[in-house]
């Protein structure tokens, strides 16, 4: 690999985190205009139209592939997109911004535990530890330990919400290998696509059910800049910069780039005058660590064994000690 690959590689992974992690910021403000089932529809809607355009010089493959998987990419796409995006944005409600980067971060630990569950894969011993430790951070971050948040309420039901939302994107993610024959782009935007006739269903049905309310004109007027900021930012950009860091450096690299979304958001809202308090920053610090963590211990698990010099058959050392001692 270049240098200039690796800097490449490294930036797109700056960018995905930094557009993940203002999507909390941003998307705070937007709630106040648009309800959770038409903010998800409204921002898959907007990435769906680039995806199209990123699909179409493809040609009529990606097509038939859409037609030939369209109902396990539909259910896949809604998972990752309509319950991850609607629970992430119903906790951000009675949240705060840092929180919900916070809970993202552990989504790479949570696949773990899944595996164990689900594939009956064992995680290691290291794992369960670092595990732990992120939970125990996120309990303290979310005030079920040691106070509550800065804003004086608590946000464990909001924080709970969201954490259980990461396991529709979780569920989703692990779909990816279930398709060998849709590259990256394909399988992003082939589940967008899939998914959003689910996605529209949804918002009309929790409309018609009095859950939720029909953004209004002004609603979308007032806040349009964030939609289209998360919708291309955050849903697509984001998505696709990640996915091309992780392929250039390694799984393992953007894995512990996602560290660094609840960095990014702290950094953001510490810049728009809100700071963390003693017991968030300390919850934080716990996760990252855990994670950062987590992935060192991953990586040296993953990296090849060094190759052991080839020492000759006992009889072919005898051989050559006799024979030099016979010369």
């Amino acid at each position: 690999m270049s240098h200039r690959q690796r800097l490449l590689g490294i930036a797109a992974l700056l960018l995905a985190t930094s557009g993940w992690g203002g999507m909390f910021l941003v998307g705070k403000g937007v709630l106040h205009h648009v309800e959770p089932a038409w903010f998800t529809l409204i921002r898959y809607s907007i990435s769906a139209l680039l995806f199209v355009l990123l699909i179409l010089p493809r040609g009529a493959a990606p097509w038939r592939k859409l037609r030939q998987h369209a109902g396990p990419l539909a259910l896949r796409g809604f998972a990752g997109f309509g319950i991850f995006s609607v629970m992430l944005l119903a906790g951000l409600a009675h949240s705060v911004p840092s929180h919900g980067a916070v809970i993202m971060a552990t989504t790479p630990m949570t696949t773990q535990l899944l595996r164990w569950a689900l594939d009956g894969v064992r995680p290691s011993r290291s794992t369960l530890v670092t595990t732990a430790l992120s939970l125990l951070g996120v309990a303290i971050v979310s005030g079920l330990l040691f106070g509550t948040a800065s804003s004086g309420e608590s946000t464990l039901f909001g924080d709970a919400v969201a954490f259980v939302g990461t396991l529709g994107w979780v569920w989703y993610a692990r779909g990816a290998v279930r398709f060998p024959e849709l590259d990256v782009i394909e399988y992003t935007a082939l589940t967008v696509l899939a998914s959003w006739p689910l996605l529209l269903a949804m918002a009309l049905g929790s409309t018609l059910l009095g859950w939720s309310h029909v953004p209004s004109a002004e609603g979308l007027r007032l806040s349009w800049q964030a939609l289209l900021y998360v919708g291309l930012v955050s849903s697509a950009i984001s998505v696709l910069a990640f996915n091309y860091g992780a392929r250039t450096l390694g799984a393992v690299t953007g894995t512990a780039f996602i560290n660094f979304v609840p960095v990014s958001a702290l950094l953001m809202s510490a810049a728009l005058g809100r700071l963390p308090t003693v017991s968030e920053a300390a919850g934080m610090a716990m996760v990252i660590g855990a994670l950062l963590i987590h992935t060192a211990l991953s990586r040296k698990a993953s990296a090849p064994a060094p190759a052991r010099i080839a020492q000759p058959p006992q009889n072919a050392r005898n051989y050559s000690t006799c024979g030099t001692a016979s010369s």
